[in-house]
């Protein structure tokens, strides 16, 4: 089956987006750092990330070898919808909590429950990964039980203000197994698994 993981670009004090992100600035005022090391060829194709770092263009890599991607309504929104095209004209899923009167443009759907959404994005993706994005999507999915892993790139900045990335969480532990963690000079890389509820005792 097809794992469903959170990609994620983040500051040391956890966040992913700077104070008064918005459709006009999606990283927040000074959330641009996150991205340094990261060059966007025409400022809005994700697929068009490029990095000169082998370990980092490993990882985008990976991002872009997703089957389809899974996203909250802000995130999408705040990245112009990405023209109706994230990368490869995979399947977009998005979550949001009513449907828009307008249709959601390329291949783009909205999608109101999660369990549907992440099935549907599991079904579409095949043999490959699912793509998730955005932090209330991620706290969503994680609480429904459907997020496999995590691949966070922690970039080492206190932002200090802003948008986080697990902000208001349940108060019971998620225990989470390590998977790797790949360096290179700009930002640490790291990937884990989320343990469901029946494996959550740890290792047999």
């Amino acid at each position: 089956m097809s794992s469903i993981v959170l990609y994620m670009w983040m500051s040391l004090d956890g966040f992913i987006a700077g104070p008064e992100d918005g459709p006009e600035q999606g990283l927040g005022r000074g959330g641009e750092r996150l991205h340094q090391a990261l060059a966007l060829d025409d400022g809005a194709d994700p697929a068009s990330i490029r990095t000169a770092d082998v370990v980092s263009a490993q990882v985008l890599a990976e991002a872009m070898d997703t089957g389809a991607v899974l996203t909250g309504r802000r995130t999408f929104d705040h990245g112009g919808r990405w023209n109706g095209d994230h990368h490869d004209g995979v399947p977009i899923f998005v979550l949001t909590r009513s449907i828009p009167d307008e249709p959601a443009p390329g291949r783009a759907r909205w999608v109101t429950d999660v369990h549907e959404a992440a099935a549907l994005a599991r079904n579409a993706a095949g043999d490959r990964d699912v793509l998730l994005h955005g932090a209330e999507a991620a706290r969503a999915v994680l609480d429904a039980g459907e997020l496999d892993e995590m691949s966070l790139q922690i970039v080492p900045v206190l932002l200090g203000q802003g948008r986080r990335l697990f902000e208001d969480m349940p108060g019971e532990h998620v225990e989470l197994d390590r998977v790797r963690v790949l360096d290179d000079p700009e930002v640490l890389h790291t990937r884990y698994r989320v343990r469901k509820a029946d494996d959550r005792e740890g290792p047999r």
